[in-house]
């Protein structure tokens, strides 16, 4: 005699999956605390119908050229003349921008120079220079005009 196998379906039985889910839902809702989120607390400044005046500030540009010739504003200067034309810049405002732009072909080498230079104004000098910016190419394409 020969016994037959029960034929077994390819099929998942999926009729309940929903109930399941519903379950799930309805526990994680109940066992959730829920807590009402506060916002930052901060105090606004109050109302003032005159805005203040801010004074534009132009930043001292250190344009370094290939062969290592250095424009700053548009100025042809040696390396050691750098510091005593920010001096008088440096003594009207302690923070301002010094920005050092190498030109693409321009070797690493003399951007460090310029920098290494701005770094020991406080030693020849007497004041440091706080707002030293090296942007990057890409900023450099994106922003410059």
């Amino acid at each position: 005699m020969k016994i037959k196998k029960p034929k077994v379906s390819e099929e998942i039985p999926t009729s309940s999956m929903a109930d399941i889910a519903f379950l799930l839902i309805v526990y994680f809702m109940v066992t959730t605390t829920f807590a009402a989120t506060r916002g930052l607390d901060f105090s606004l400044p109050p109302e003032d119908d005159t805005p203040p005046m801010v004074e534009k500030e132009e930043a001292v540009l250190i344009d370094i050229q290939a062969g290592g010739i250095y424009l700053v504003d548009q100025k042809p200067m040696l390396l050691s003349e750098i510091l005593e034309y920010l001096k008088p810049k440096l003594e009207r405002n302690p923070k301002k921008p010094v920005i050092i732009r190498p030109q693409p072909n321009a070797e690493y080498g003399y951007m460090v120079n310029v920098f290494d230079e701005l770094r020991q104004a406080e030693d020849k000098i007497g004041m440091k220079v706080q707002n030293i910016s090296i942007p990057t190419q890409r900023e450099i394409d994106m922003f410059w005009f």
